[in-house]
């Protein structure tokens, strides 16, 4: 097998085993997917094992393939671990610094990063943006060198740094009866039509509890699957909710009413998190660094 099977079979055939897809797969790799079907089929015929398997519209992996699956994430590991120890000698003149962070950092990471890669042109950066669950997987697996969350895990051994706030705002529309008014109180909120993002969102957990704390219980009148929608839906006339005030970033000045009401914002935080007992490449010590400075800064 160490003859024949390349280095980037295993990297495709780990990003299906980690994805649960191969056209996630593909899109990750920027690969075309005959490509990566005829790849993962070289490489089972190379080892002489199906290492996935097919039911319906869903692939598993096989016993081989769930153990082909913990080799690859070693080796990939005894690799990160040389690539750390190379940069260290080479200092921050070289280096590879990968990223993960739930939906709703992707308003304010990529910025981050592209600022971080200009005082560091040597390093080479990468970010994921993904789903609660894909990131809480890539962690459970030890794939990526930081992750940006909005809450630590509970249940996982992680090492967590707050690096910035995260205020929860109410948003209407600009023409919203309640645009105007001052100190709305929260039974007076809940009247209104509510949007929300799907049960286990962090922030409509926070609304929940915000609500539940003056025992009032909200049911949404649509549940959406990503801030974007939820904006258009408020623009729309559908509703009012209550999303991070980082996803107005990209909005024009007056496009949507911040509404005064008690209790609000609330404020949350972002947190950078790595597993605990992962040796940190230079890169990503650099990059933390940076996000705690930038904070002590802004904060100043």
């Amino acid at each position: 097998m160490r003859h024949y099977t390349t280095f980037r079979q295993l990297e495709i055939f780990e990003a299906i085993a980690r994805l649960g897809s191969f056209t996630r797969a593909s899109e990750e790799l920027y690969l075309t997917q005959p490509t990566v079907s005829m790849q993962m089929k070289k490489l089972s015929e190379m080892v002489g094992v199906p290492l996935i398997e097919q039911v319906g519209k869903k692939i598993y992996l096989t016993e081989d393939g769930q153990e082909l699956a913990q080799a690859t994430r070693e080796i990939f590991g005894i690799m990160d671990r040389f690539t750390t120890l190379a940069a260290e000698r080479q200092g921050l003149k070289k280096g590879q610094l990968r990223l993960m962070a739930i939906t709703t950092a992707s308003y304010f990471a990529p910025r981050l990063l592209g600022e971080f890669a200009k005082l560091y042109p040597g390093i080479e950066v990468s970010l994921r943006v993904t789903n609660k669950e894909q990131v809480l997987a890539s962690i459970a697996n030890n794939l990526d060198d930081l992750y940006l969350l909005g809450q630590p895990p509970e249940g996982m051994e992680i090492e967590s740094t707050l690096i910035m706030d995260n205020p929860i705002i109410v948003l209407a529309a600009p023409d919203h009866p309640l645009a105007k008014e001052k100190n709305i109180s929260l039974e007076r909120l809940a009247q209104e039509p509510w949007l929300m993002r799907e049960k286990g969102s962090g922030t409509r957990n926070a609304i929940e509890r915000r609500f539940a704390e003056q025992g009032i219980s909200v049911r949404p009148r649509l549940e959406l699957g990503s801030n974007e929608a939820i904006k258009q839906a408020i623009l729309t006339g559908l509703g009012i909710s209550a999303l991070s005030r980082h996803t107005l970033t990209l909005n024009q000045p007056g496009q949507f009413a911040v509404l005064d009401v008690q209790g609000y914002p609330i404020l949350r935080h972002w947190y950078a998190i790595y597993p605990a007992g992962r040796q940190m490449s230079v890169a990503a010590r650099a990059f933390l660094d940076y996000l705690l400075e930038r904070s002590k800064q802004k904060n100043s």
